[in-house]
């Protein structure tokens, strides 16, 4: 058994994404002293906002959702005061547009854990029946044995198609049969297991910043923490059991006792950590915004089937649409993959305008692979060295790359720094 951990006086934060934040927050607010760095010019690394001159306006990098019964989520902006930054709907229903035969349905989840709607024909996805939903539960219970999403659920039919595929390509970011059972079984777990008071689909209002960032820095330079942007971790120097400095190019720090919480990429932790093992395989997102004010009757966020697009969630100044497992189209034209969408935002909306001004954001590495052979290479937040510990969706937290589990694995790093049990399991 580990020897019992002194909680330091200091640390130092290598990273300000969501996990860098978390774990900076959870270290203040424990009266350490948080010295935070960041390659980047600014905060936020993958959940962002920023203005876009194409479109004249704030935009995020992409439509980032988050669940009501994420439980990090929660606190993270309890803490930070923003806790009525999210708005989704009041009961979970799901809208969807299949593009194939232009059908519209919205799946509605009832409140309570018990699933009363999959009984219900008027609640549940059209085309599908009450026995298809049974390999679901099936699903729930894999546990972390290398199994994929394949290998438990059928991979054709109606229900893969309107239910099963398009919730787990969006929640995993990868081909969905090919998808990690296990990370598929830990969101069924804690999102729809949980009854509809814990999977309505909230979304940062009137931005991520705005929700996520902006308050986080705020409360944490009340704490003494200015973050130092534009600093990029080259190297980190070992001795004996501990990291004793860190590399930042231009200088070197010397750590001394304090603690050191690594919130980067995994490719970046991978060169700086001798024989750590991180996922080595990534999936795209791609975004597209469009300066458009939406109509009044429109669903907030609506799922698209059959086309290119997958979720159209509109704003009060512009419409969005977010395509998960994006690798195919990548690297196609940006403006006819604009014009591609924009007929499909088109037919769903049911309008009939030329495109207005359009931005097209690309994550090439948005995200691991949240394949069973990928998630087996995820690390613990706990490294060999007594002072050194992991954060970043990419860390093993028991969820999919998500902002959950970024929040989670920030939260997780810090406790255990602080010589604390994590406040969430990882599996």
């Amino acid at each position: 058994m580990a020897d019992r951990v002194t909680a330091p006086a200091e640390a130092y934060v290598v990273g300000a994404g969501l996990a860098g934040l978390s774990a900076s927050i959870e270290l203040a607010r424990a009266g350490v002293k948080v010295r935070l760095a960041d390659s980047a010019p600014r905060a936020g690394g993958r959940c962002r906002s920023y203005h876009d001159p194409a479109l004249g306006m704030v935009i995020d990098n992409g439509n980032h959702f988050t669940f009501s019964g994420n439980r990090a989520v929660a606190h993270y902006l309890e803490v930070i005061g923003s806790a009525g930054g999210l708005i989704g709907p009041d009961h979970a229903t799901f809208a969807f547009h299949d593009l194939a035969d232009d059908s519209r349905w919205t799946l509605s989840v009832n409140d309570g854990r018990l699933p009363w709607w999959v009984f219900s024909t008027k609640h549940r996805t059209p085309g599908t029946s009450l026995a298809d939903h049974l390999p679901l539960a099936r699903l729930a219970m894999a546990k972390r044995e290398g199994r994929s999403i394949g290998d438990l659920v059928q991979t054709h039919g109606s229900f893969w198609r309107r239910v099963v595929e398009p919730m787990m390509l969006a929640v995993l970011n990868c081909p969905a049969a090919q998808g990690s059972a296990w990370l598929a079984a830990r969101f069924l777990r804690e999102s729809f297991l949980r009854g509809g008071r814990a999977c309505r689909t909230m979304v940062a209002h009137p931005t991520l910043d705005a929700v996520f960032i902006d308050p986080a820095l705020a409360w944490l330079h009340l704490r003494g923490t200015t973050p130092r942007f534009g600093e990029r971790l080259r190297a980190i120097r070992f001795e004996g059991d501990r990291a004793v400095a860190l590399d930042f190019g231009d200088r070197s720090e010397k750590v001394g006792d304090a603690a050191v919480i690594l919130a980067v990429p995994p490719w970046v932790a991978g060169e700086v950590v001798p024989g750590l093992t991180v996922p080595d395989r990534f999936c795209a997102i791609l975004n597209a915004h469009f300066a458009y004010i939406p109509p009044e009757d429109a669903p907030p966020i609506t799922a698209l089937l059959g086309g290119t697009s997958q979720w159209l969630v509109c704003h009060d100044n512009r419409v969005s649409v977010t395509i998960s497992g994006a690798d195919d189209i990548i690297d196609q034209d940006r403006e006819a993959l604009a014009r591609q969408i924009w007929a499909e935002v088109q037919r769903t909306l049911g309008i009939d305008a030329p495109i207005p001004a359009w931005q097209i954001v690309k994550e090439k590495r948005a995200t691991f692979a949240a394949t069973p052979d990928q998630d087996a290479l995820r690390p613990p937040a706990r490294t060999r060295w007594r002072n050194l510990f992991l954060a970043g969706d990419w860390v093993q937290n028991g969820l999919p790359a998500t902002i959950e589990g970024a929040l989670r694995s920030g939260d997780s790093a810090a406790r255990l720094a602080l010589g604390q049990l994590p406040r969430y399991r990882a599996g």
